[in-house]
């Protein structure tokens, strides 16, 4: 026996799990209801599967057993409290088996539920039409045969991935099966072409299981419009035997125009149309071709057809057969005097014309005769044939031409006798002749055999000018004619007639005259600038007359201007101003003696002495070129009377020029030591001191602008102590809180002095620079604000200034200490005016070189060194002086001056 299946297995499992406390203990289990079970008690198989059912109870010794089914049995399997049984093939769609057992004189029941599904399979779209006319409606139907349950169904019609109806059959008896779903859609112009489906999907997944789904083949929709309205044919009324004719059928309102089917056909001859689509429009364009076997009346036919339906348009055309007439000349070309006969003929129905003279009746030729002439050359014949079909009359013309041989004629019209051309610009010469056959043309100068290039484009150029001899020559004869070519340009100005730079002598009669190439003739004139009159005639030179003068040539072709430099030339001449007749040389100034000359062209200046030590002597003479400062003479320069003789191709002339010379002070440490040192107490020499120059020079000593005494007492008061001389704070409008200033002393001595400071108590962070001659402040608070000293000390003295420092902010005791330092300048600016002018400066060095830009300058010419008193950060400088400068000699100015 094969062992049990998997589905077997799982239901013996869950008999044991069932009755295994039965199994340890009967007398629990004959204390209990008895019952019966079936597993599984609902089942959901798909049609055609099978199934294991597991009958079981727990009823301890069950007489009898059994599972009542109307389903196909495969096989059983059996035990004391137990059976199971595998079903096959089940396909009813629903069957309740039965689980029953006898258990003391009882009947156990189990009852179980099995339902089949099947799956979608089969989706099935009904097909559509073939054509579906747009704005009318129609059917689309799905059939899902067997699949159910039709309660877990829904059906779905699709327009390509657009769903356009879904319908789920929930509620439906669980027995049903198979489904169908119709829908009814309106044809739209979008639907050409569009893919319609029906897609079904079996939701068994509340049960435990998938989501079964299938599609059907999609179907293609052909969806159509066409105008009720018949084309628009339009075609000839009359189509010649033999000639092409176009035809065009057109049809509006059409939709897919691509689609439609086009006949054509002329009779029983179909042609070959152009179709060409414009939007819904549909243009059909055709060529209609007529042989003789169609001559008559025949029918052109345009029909249309789209979606099984058609339009159709007739219309009449008249084929028909004229040909064309016959034009005869008897001679086409014969020489001038011969008799020419011109005839006209046509078909047997047609009435021809020539040159407006009709034929006697129809059918019958026109016919004329003419003597030729040369007028009668290149003359057009018109021979014109008329035919009436169907009540129009057509016509049809033929023509031809009557060539008369000639001898060549030269006309004025044509080969005019005088030719006139602009210089430059493209021309084509022409010179024909008249004749026939066609003469040929040849222009040939007599004198140099240049030959005219007629027909041809090109430059006209002055070569070209000159008379020609044009002879004209063809197989009648030849004609002669002479023709004169003049060529007109614009003037010109060279250098040979009209110079760019002309030279006159003053004095002397001149005339300015420029001479002009160009044809016709041109008109010259010229003017000055800066004048309006044309200069005309003889001028007598004067210098004037220099200057630049605008020529300019006028013709009829253009005209031109030049620009003439004229120079007057003239002998030399002095003036005063600028070679003045006495001279001062200032030795070691480096200066030149200038002496310009008027004169054109410029005169070469000399200039050699003729009495006293100069005699013989060249005078050294500034170069207008030389740069300014530059010593040109590097010795003495000797005095005396100089002859000046300026000289040119024009003449010459002479100056006397009288030369003198002189010299600067100057002092030197052999004259005047810049250093003395003298005896306290002891009587010192006069102060003097030489000088050397030209005039001689005056010395003058003086002490701070007051004449010192020829001799003196020395004292230590005659050397120079210190002085504060300036004490000044920045920024100058006080300080706020945190911010920074900076106070600058400067003392003036010698020796030098040592600068000193003394700042308000309790002011921290002071910084000095390093010759202490800077204090500086960062980050100012209140203790900064109040007084500071400056001091300046040497071997000699002592001198110190105040300056008051404000920090604003909220402190009264600084408005205070303001007000107070106010009152203490005034005090202390009386004071320091007096000291100034009586101590300050009593003490010092001579310094000759630098007294006029040094600070001790200012007490030298009496102008108090120590009077200008900076201004503070709030109030004015205040000086305290002391009185430990010892006794010294006096300082003196020393002056020198010359006459």
């Amino acid at each position: 026996m094969p062992g049990p299946s998997p589905g077997l297995c799982r239901a013996l499992l869950g008999l044991w799990a069932a009755l295994g406390p039965g199994l340890f203990g009967l007398s629990a289990v004959a204390q209990e209801p008895f019952w019966a079970d079936l597993q599984p008690r609902v089942a959901l198989v798909e049609r055609g599967g099978s199934l294991w059912l597991n009958c079981s109870t727990n009823c301890p010794r069950p007489e009898r057993g059994g599972l009542e089914t109307s389903l196909r049995r495969n096989g059983t399997q059996r035990g004391l409290r137990w059976l199971a049984r595998q079903l096959v093939d089940i396909r009813e769609p629903e069957t309740q088996p039965v689980c029953f057992f006898r258990c003391a004189r009882r009947t156990l029941q189990a009852r179980g539920l099995i339902r089949t599904f099947q799956r979608p399979d089969r989706v099935e779209l009904v097909p559509l039409p073939t054509w579906q006319p747009v704005g009318e409606n129609f059917t689309l139907s799905c059939r899902v045969p067997g699949a159910g349950p039709r309660g877990s169904l829904t059906l779905t019609l699709l327009r390509g991935a657009q769903e356009l109806i879904r319908r789920s059959f929930a509620g439906e008896p669980p027995r049903a099966r198979g489904a169908v779903l119709t829908a009814t859609v309106l044809a739209r112009r979008e639907d050409h072409g569009a893919n319609f489906s029906c897609r079904a999907e079996l939701d068994l997944r509340p049960h435990g299981l998938g989501l079964f789904s299938n599609s059907s083949a999609p179907r293609e929709l052909r969806t159509f419009a066409l105008s009720p309205d018949p084309p628009r044919l339009a075609v000839p009324r009359l189509l010649e035997v033999g000639s092409e004719r176009p035809v065009r059928c057109t049809l509006d309102e059409l939709f897919p125009a691509s689609e439609a089917e086009v006949y054509l056909a002329l009779g029983d001859h179909r042609l070959s149309p152009d179709i060409t689509l414009e939007g819904d429009a549909l243009v059909v364009t055709a060529t209609a071709t007529a042989n003789a076997e169609q001559e008559g009346a025949r029918q052109l036919v345009c029909n249309v057809t789209l979606g099984g339906e058609s339009r159709e348009t007739r219309e009449n055309v008249t084929v028909y057969s004229f040909p064309a007439p016959v034009l005869t000349l008897s001679e086409p070309s014969t020489p001038e005097g011969k008799v020419v006969t011109v005839t006209c003929a046509a078909g047997p129905e047609a009435l021809v014309t020539l040159d407006g003279i009709p034929a006697v009746v129809p059918g019958q030729p026109a016919q004329l005769q003419l003597n030729a002439t040369e007028d009668d050359d290149k003359r057009r014949f018109f021979c014109d044939a008329s035919l009436e079909v169907v009540g129009q009359t057509l016509s049809k013309n033929k023509s031809a031409e009557l060539r008369v041989l000639y001898a060549p004629r030269l006309d004025d019209s044509d080969c005019p006798r005088s030719w006139t051309w602009p210089e430059g610009p493209e021309q084509t010469l022409r010179c024909e002749a008249r004749g026939n056959p066609a003469p040929s043309v040849h222009c040939e100068r007599p004198d140099s055999g240049a030959v005219l290039a007629l027909g041809l484009q090109g430059p006209v150029t002055r070569a070209l000018a000159g008379t020609y001899r044009c002879t004209a020559v063809n197989s009648q004869g030849e004609a002669v004619k002479e023709v004169t070519v003049t060529v007109e340009y614009a003037p010109s100005l060279d250098s040979m007639g009209c110079p760019e730079h002309i030279t006159w002598l003053e004095g002397t009669e001149v005339s300015l005259s420029c001479m002009a190439h160009g044809v016709p003739p041109p008109n010259v004139s010229c003017v000055h600038s800066g004048e309006a009159g044309v200069v005309e005639g003889l001028l007598r030179v004067v210098r004037q007359h220099a200057g630049t003068y605008r020529c300019e040539a006028t013709n009829a072709q253009g005209s031109v201007a030049k620009t003439v430099a004229v120079t007057v030339e003239y002998g030399p001449s002095f003036e005063e101003q600028s070679c003045p007749s006495n001279w001062t040389w200032v030795e070691g100034s480096g200066q030149l003696f200038s002496c310009e000359v008027d004169g054109k062209p410029e005169p070469s200046v000399e200039c050699i002495g003729s009495e006293g030590a100069s005699e013989g002597l060249l005078l050294p003479l500034a170069s207008p070129d030389s740069p300014p400062g530059v010593p040109s003479i590097a010795s003495g320069l000797a005095p005396g009377i100089y002859i000046c003789n300026a000289t040119n191709q024009h003449g010459s002339m002479v100056k006397t020029v009288a030369v003198s010379t002189e010299s600067p002070p100057q002092m030197d440490e052999s004259t005047c030591p810049s250093h003395q040192t003298w005896l306290e107490g002891a009587e010192a020499a006069g102060l003097a001191c030489a000088a050397r120059g030209r005039p001689s020079p005056q010395v003058r000593c003086s002490r701070e602008g007051v004449p010192g005494p020829q001799r003196l007492r020395v004292s230590r008061e005659d050397a120079d102590r210190p002085v504060v001389a300036e004490l000044a704070a920045s920024p100058p409008g006080g300080v706020r809180p945190g911010g920074n200033f900076t106070l600058t002393c400067r003392a003036e001595a010698w020796p030098p002095a040592q600068i000193s400071w003394r700042a308000p108590p309790g002011a921290l962070n002071i910084g000095l620079s390093s010759n202490n001659s800077t204090l500086s402040v960062a980050g100012a608070m209140g203790s900064h604000g109040g007084e500071y000293e400056c001091a300046a000390t040497n071997a000699h003295g002592r001198h110190a200034r105040r300056i008051t420092v404000r920090v604003a902010g909220p402190w009264l005791w600084v408005a205070v200490g303001g007000a107070a330092g106010g009152a203490a300048l005034l005090a202390a600016g009386a004071g320091l005016a007096f000291y100034v002018q009586s101590t300050a400066c009593k003490k010092g060095e001579y310094n000759v070189q630098e007294a006029e830009s040094s600070g001790e300058a200012v007490c030298l010419n009496g102008a108090g060194g120590g009077t200008g008193g900076g201004t503070g950060a709030e109030g004015g400088t205040e000086a305290a002086d002391t009185a430990e400068a010892q006794a010294g000699g006096e300082v003196f100015a020393i002056q020198l001056t010359s006459a």
